[in-house]
């Protein structure tokens, strides 16, 4: 009878801690394990370093590993949707991007909605392309372009880096805002679109400014003007297209999202490092030599970018009659 009643308590006893134990586990304070980055693009390109500047960032600050996880497809949105899907628990995140904004128009995806799934953590850095044309192209400014383009209507090929990429969708909304006709030429890729710019194939590209900076200072290409609404401090002689066009602005930007339900508690402790990070000397140097700008959001700053982004860049892609390739 002692043995059965010791046994009794000794269960009880068991019993009883088992909701101390969970929440002791469940006050750990976040992160209390590795943190997942996923990232829409392939190991070692622009996309991919910057996310792996933020992650070691935040592993410093954090004292967890923040793992790169790289999903490349389809424009990004197979990284977006497999975030869209994942647990809400702070223990996986998504780079985001303008490319995110767009896809939300130009690809069908029925199983996530962006930005309705992902939830705004902090914007990272902004980036700006760049109106170029060949040194033997007969205008020297956005003006000359303007009215040359208007005299001589779809005998311009303009390159991108492919159907519905931000060096694209820069270019239509040129044609949107000036009504002018240029024939789009897409290309897999920049590098060889910037080679046919260079040997005068095509005329015009709204092209990204870090792979292009190298032709502009060597004279291989002419800069006409910047995308975004400020001048570019890597080259502070060239104006911006808004300073012809009231209100143009086009650019590359990046940030950090969530699936949608995270805590709110664990997105402003994001939020606060990722902007901390960003503010660290050694860090800006390293963005500024990338040709960005750092863009540092409150969550609801950011969500707010995001939204308005999606909305300008769906009327652009319906424009321009654009379809995934």
């Amino acid at each position: 009878m002692n043995h059965s009643r010791r046994r009794i308590l000794q269960l009880a006893a068991g019993i009883a801690l088992v909701p101390i134990v969970s929440r002791v586990a469940a006050a750990q304070p976040y992160p209390s394990r590795p943190v997942r980055i996923l990232v829409g693009a392939a190991p070692g390109g622009a996309f991919d370093i910057l996310a792996r500047l933020i992650g070691q960032s935040l592993l410093e600050r954090l004292g967890q590993p923040f793992i790169i996880e790289n999903k490349p497809g389809a424009g990004s949105s197979i990284a977006a949707e497999a975030a869209a899907n994942a647990p809400s628990d702070g223990y996986t995140l998504l780079l985001v991007s303008s490319a995110n904004a767009v896809n939300a128009t130009l690809y069908e995806q029925p199983s996530f909605k962006f930005p309705r799934d992902i939830a705004p953590v902090a914007g990272i850095v902004r980036q700006p392309q760049i109106m170029l044309v060949n040194p033997a192209f007969p205008a020297k400014t956005v003006p000359e372009f303007i009215v040359y383009a208007t005299a001589n209507p779809g005998k311009i090929n303009m390159a991108s880096t492919g159907v519905g990429t931000s060096v694209h969708l820069a270019g239509e909304l040129f044609k949107v805002m000036t009504g002018i006709n240029m024939v789009h030429v897409p290309y897999r890729g920049g590098a060889p679109a910037l080679t046919d710019m260079i040997s005068g194939q095509v005329q015009v590209m709204f092209a990204d400014l870090p792979s292009s900076l190298a032709h502009i200072q060597s004279g291989a290409l002419r800069a006409l003007a910047v995308t975004t609404a400020t001048r570019s401090g890597s080259l502070p002689h060239v104006p911006t297209v808004g300073e012809t066009l009231a209100g143009y602005e086009a650019s590359s930007w990046y940030g950090i999202g969530a699936p949608m339900g995270t805590p709110p508690e664990t997105i402003e402790l994001l939020n606060r490092e990722i902007n901390a990070g960003l503010a660290n000397p050694g860090i800006k140097v390293k963005l500024a030599e990338a040709g960005t700008t750092p863009m540092p959001f409150t969550p609801a700053e950011f969500g707010a970018h995001v939204a308005a982004e999606t909305e300008k860049w769906a009327k652009v892609v319906k424009f321009a009659g654009a379809k995934p390739d």
